[in-house]
């Protein structure tokens, strides 16, 4: 017998039905940081750009991907506030980064935490970045309502310059 594990119950299958086993390429998320122990952030570079590699490999994601969300963002200003009162690099919601545990106003704190939020999308939708950066602009529940990418201009709009700045770099 082989015994597959689920959740928090597992199957029994015959061995002489298995016919192989595949790989799982699952990357468990870092764990997200306790907030009373959280550390306080590093001194922060002068240069986003620098901060925005750094948090990259920190969360195994391609720099050039996060640099072209940072860049679609606020076009790497960490002074950038958008009239719906996002924050920073990343353009954090105030919401969005207390939920974070990140002072959106410190840019090493505003990129670590939207890089982070980014994996974690990027995880949450199985690697579908259009779905990933449609939740990161206009939200998870309007991914969720629509079932992908939603009918709103500015989404698509956002979602198409990333990954064609992207492709371009």
């Amino acid at each position: 017998m082989v015994r597959l594990y689920s959740g928090e119950g597992f199957s029994e299958v015959p061995a002489a039905l298995v016919a192989s086993f595949e790989a799982d390429d699952y990357v468990s998320p870092p764990p997200a940081p306790e907030p009373a122990q959280a550390a306080p952030a590093p001194p922060s570079p002068a240069d986003p750009r620098a901060l925005v590699q750094a948090a990259a490999a920190r969360y195994a994601l391609p720099a050039k991907f996060v640099e072209s969300v940072a860049q679609a963002e606020s076009a790497m200003d960490p002074k950038a506030v958008s009239p719906k009162g996002a924050v920073g690099v990343m353009q954090l919601m105030p919401s969005t980064a207390r939920v974070l545990s990140a002072d959106p106003n410190d840019p090493a704190q505003n990129i670590d935490a939207g890089t982070r939020l980014l994996r974690q999308l990027l995880i949450k939708y199985n690697g579908d970045v259009v779905k990933a950066l449609a939740a990161y602009n206009a939200g998870e529940g309007a991914v969720e309502k629509y079932n992908g990418l939603p009918p709103y201009r500015e989404t698509q709009n956002y979602v198409d310059k990333v990954i064609r700045n992207y492709l371009r770099q």
